[in-house]
């Protein structure tokens, strides 16, 4: 085998033994993210969905969401 190929191999054999080590040390007890992520996920929603629903029914506003029938075309210049 060539000294390089074997020092990669080396290496990266290093790096899992690190990182299976790593893993084995971790504390397995769950984290913010955890524990409140999909509540916040799910609340974030339906904030969104909420206020839009209101834009959407109770300011007023005009859409205007297809232009067809209110757009017509200019008349056409020679120069």
């Amino acid at each position: 085998m060539f000294p390089l190929a074997r020092s990669a191999l080396a290496v990266s054999a290093r790096g899992l033994q690190r990182t299976i080590m790593r893993r084995n040390h971790y504390k397995s007890e769950p984290d913010f993210h955890d524990k409140y992520g999909n509540a916040i996920l799910a609340s974030g929603t339906l904030f969104c969905v909420g206020i839009w629903t209101y834009v959407a029914t109770s300011t007023g506003i005009c859409w205007n969401l297809s232009p067809v029938g209110r757009v017509t075309p200019k008349e056409w210049k020679d120069k």
